[in-house]
C-alpha cells in the first residue's frame, strides 16, 4: 500500500516552477488502534522549488481540523465531573451567550409591520432557551459564521462592527443567532464558545488545558501543535523555520498558486479559537485519531469508551438533520460522501449513515479545514486517516481528486485483509 499512496501524493505535487492544477506539497497518515499504518508526503512547503520539503511533520494552519481536538478536550472536562455537563445551560458560565439575540430579518418599508424601524434595520428578538455544550459541539446552538453568511455580514455593517470570526476575539464571535438553540443545524462558532466555556469554568486557557490533558498524554510536543504559530515555528529575528507551511492560494482562472506571506489568523490571538485556531501536522493528528480508535475498542485513554461512543452516536433530530442535509454539500463539508446520502452529525464531525462504496463504512466521522486538509475515522474497520495540505480556496478540485484516490487506495489494500480477519 505504501508504494501506491506514495505514487498518488507524488503525482499531485509540482515538480518544477509550474504549479498549474498541482499542489506544492501534501502529507497523509493512516492509523489503526495499534499504531501507524502509513505515513508519507511529497512536494515542498513554498512556491520556490528549492524550498524545504513538505513532510508529515510540516506545520500547517489546521483551521476547522481544530474541532476534533477541541471536542476531546471539552469531553475530558465533562468527565472530570462536578464542573460541567453536556446538557446543562451554559448561560450562567458565559453571560455573553445569554445576551445574543436571534436575527429574524431586516425591516422593509413595504411590509408595514415594523413602522418604528428604519429601512434595512436588523430585526432582533431575544431567546429564552438553554444553550448547552452539546449544542455548541454539534452546531445546533443557532450560531453562524459571519463571513460565510450574508445576513450576518449585513447586520455587522449596520451596527458598525469591524471584527469577524477570524479576529479571534469575543467581539468577532459575538453575532446574532439564526434560530433558538436546538431548533436547527447551522455551522458556526459553537466550538469557539465551547473553548470560552472551558476557560470560565477552569480558569485555564483552552490550549493550556488541552496540552495538559490531551496532547501531552499522547506524546504531542508543545513545539509541534498549538494556537500560537510564532511559538511553534517563529525564528528569532523574524520569519519562520522550515517546518512552517505558508498558505498557498490558487488563481481560479490560471490554476497557478501564489504564496500568502502571512498567517491567516493573528499570530498572537487574543482568544484561542476552539473552532479553527490550531497549527498542527499530520503526525500529531494521527496520534489523536489513533487514540479515538483505541478508546472506541475499549482501551483506557484520555477519555472513556462510553464518552467516545457518545461522540459517534448520531445527535440530530429530524428537523436538525434536514438543515444539515441542506447545507453540507452546498459548502463542501461532505464532498467525499455521495450527494444526498443519509448523514447525521456526531459530537465533533459529520457521519455517513451508509457505507460509501469502495471507501469508508457506515458510522464513520469526518470533517475538514478551510485550507483543504481533511480527516476521517471509521470505527467499523478500525481505520482513520488525515491528509494535510495548505491551499485555498476551500474545495480545491486538485485536492479533492487526490483525496478520493488516497481513500480508495487505502480501502482497496486494507479491507480485503480486514474482511479476512473477521
Amino acid at each position: 500500500m505504501a508504494e501506491k499512496l506514495d505514487a498518488i501524493l507524488k503525482n499531485y505535487v509540482a515538480e518544477g516552477t509550474s504549479t498549474k492544477d498541482k499542489l506544492l506539497g501534501a502529507a497523509f497518515v493512516v492509523v489503526s488502534k495499534h499504531g501507524l499504518i502509513y505515513q508519507g508526503s511529497a512536494g515542498r512547503t513554498r512556491v520556490d522549488p528549492a524550498s524545504p520539503p513538505f513532510t508529515p511533520f510540516s506545520i500547517c494552519w489546521g483551521a476547522s481540523m481544530t474541532k476534533l481536538f477541541t471536542t476531546l478536550t471539552l469531553l475530558h472536562l465533562v468527565e472530570r465531573g462536578g464542573q460541567l455537563t453536556l446538557d446543562e445551560d451554559l448561560r450562567p458560565h458565559v453571560p455573553e451567550l445569554a445576551s445574543l439575540p436571534i436575527l429574524k430579518g431586516f425591516a422593509t418599508a413595504a411590509d408595514g409591520q415594523n413602522p418604528d424601524k428604519k429601512e434595512g434595520e436588523p430585526l432582533l428578538e431575544p431567546y429564552d432557551a438553554p444553550m448547552t455544550l452539546r449544542h455548541l459541539l454539534t452546531h445546533t446552538a443557532g450560531l453562524g459564521t459571519d463571513v460565510a453568511d450574508p445576513d450576518l455580514m449585513r447586520w455587522s455593517a449596520w451596527v458598525g462592527r469591524t471584527a469577524n470570526v477570524g479576529s479571534c476575539t469575543l467581539e468577532g464571535w459575538t453575532a446574532p443567532l439564526r434560530f433558538a438553540p436546538g431548533e436547527g443545524w447551522y455551522y458556526g462558532t459553537g466550538p469557539d464558545w465551547a473553548g470560552q466555556v472551558l476557560e470560565r469554568v477552569t480558569g485555564q486557557r483552552l490550549g493550556e488545558y488541552m496540552g495538559e490533558h490531551v496532547l501531552r498524554p499522547l506524546g504531542i510536543d508543545e513545539r509541534s501543535t498549538g494556537f500560537y504559530v510564532n511559538r511553534l515555528v517563529g525564528k528569532e529575528g523574524g520569519g519562520w523555520d522550515e517546518r512552517y507551511v505558508p498558505t498557498a492560494e490558487r488563481d481560479g482562472e490560471t490554476g497557478l498558486l501564489k504564496e500568502q506571506p502571512n498567517p491567516v489568523f493573528p499570530v498572537e490571538p487574543q482568544c484561542e479559537s476552539g473552532g479553527a485556531g490550531l497549527y498542527t501536522n499530520a503526525v500529531d493528528y494521527g496520534r489523536v485519531m489513533q487514540e479515538v480508535l483505541r478508546v472506541l475498542a475499549g482501551e483506557k485513554g484520555v477519555v472513556s469508551t462510553s464518552t467516545v461512543r457518545e461522540m459517534f452516536r448520531p445527535q440530530l433530530n429530524d428537523r436538525q438533520r434536514e438543515w444539515l442535509m441542506g447545507i453540507v454539500w452546498t459548502f463542501g463539508s461532505a464532498a467525499e460522501i455521495p450527494d444526498g446520502a443519509p448523514v447525521d452529525y456526531g459530537i465533533g464531525g459529520i457521519m455517513n449513515l451508509e457505507d460509501v462504496e469502495g471507501k469508508r463504512r457506515h458510522g464513520s466521522m469526518s470533517w475538514s479545514g478551510m485550507c483543504n486538509s481533511r480527516w476521517w475515522i471509521d470505527p467499523e474497520t478500525g481505520i482513520a486517516a488525515a491528509m494535510f495540505v495548505n491551499v485555498i480556496p476551500y474545495m480545491d478540485p486538485t485536492v479533492l481528486r487526490m483525496y478520493e484516490e488516497l481513500e480508495r487506495a487505502v480501502y482497496a489494500e486494507l479491507i480485503p485483509s480486514w474482511q479476512a480477519s473477521k
